[in-house]
């Protein structure tokens, strides 16, 4: 395979997943760790195989999510410290990824401030994180991330690749037109779930819910639609005292 939460490191696999289950730990000096399950639903699958197919090399793999390939192109991201992905099935990768620090992940290069997506913020005792996603800085992101991701979701025609100014219920409507109804459902149904612990009790939280027994955790359950339209710009905020 060639973006919401903790940091999005995997964000670009997530957005090519019907499944996917994030969880995390941010550091206090920003850094992060991170740990990652994605599926893909069945036809999907069938229709990232048929891709791969048209652009695969004469006798190369069909292996339709490949874990250490995409770890590959995950390894030269900016703000990527570590990455490992594996598979535990044809459709399903796992694995570990550690972050140099938050606001660094993805940022893109002849910006202002990095023109990262996230922001990161340590005052004193406290601290704040965020993450904005739009169709301005998605496709920017998602390229620099891997080209192989970026390649999928155009054959998808995600407005969050493309840019178009495209609804939800038009977007599944051009999905159901060219690959069908199944697809279509399966995207509609998708969610990427995320669990992070943040170095200190939360004080405030925008896009998400607080959960575990200090208070630490931020609970967020994204709609797979959301981030692979961006109708409106995804903002996640967490402040921690």
């Amino acid at each position: 395979m060639k973006n919401i939460f903790v940091y999005a490191v995997f964000a670009c696999i997530l957005i090519m997943s019907c499944s996917a289950r994030v969880s995390g730990t941010l550091n206090s000096d920003g850094s992060a760790d991170l740990s990652l399950q994605a599926s893909l639903e069945p036809r999907m699958a069938a229709l990232i195989r048929s891709i791969s197919r048209l652009n695969a090399p004469p006798g190369g793999s069909e292996q339709i999510l490949n874990g250490p390939a995409i770890a590959a192109s995950m390894a030269a991201a900016p703000g990527i410290k570590s990455v490992s992905l594996h598979n535990s099935n044809p459709t399903t990768i796992e694995g570990t990824a550690g972050i140099v620090r938050a606001d660094a992940f993805l940022a893109i290069p002849g910006t202002r401030g990095g023109g990262g997506f996230i922001g990161y913020e340590q005052t004193g005792a406290g601290g704040s994180f965020t993450i904005t996603l739009n169709r301005n800085t998605g496709p920017r992101i998602i390229a620099l991330l891997s080209p192989d991701v970026a390649d999928y979701l155009s054959a998808l025609m995600a407005p969050a690749v493309t840019g178009e100014a495209l609804s939800k219920g038009e977007y599944l409507d051009l999905v159901r037109a060219v690959y069908g109804r199944g697809v279509a459902e399966e995207i509609a149904a998708g969610r990427v779930r995320v669990s992070i612990n943040f170095p200190k009790p939360i004080n405030t939280i925008k896009g998400g819910l607080v959960s575990g027994t200090a208070g630490n955790r931020g609970e967020f359950d994204i709609p797979l639609l959301d981030l692979l339209v961006l109708e409106h710009p995804l903002e996640y905020e967490v402040s921690w005292k």
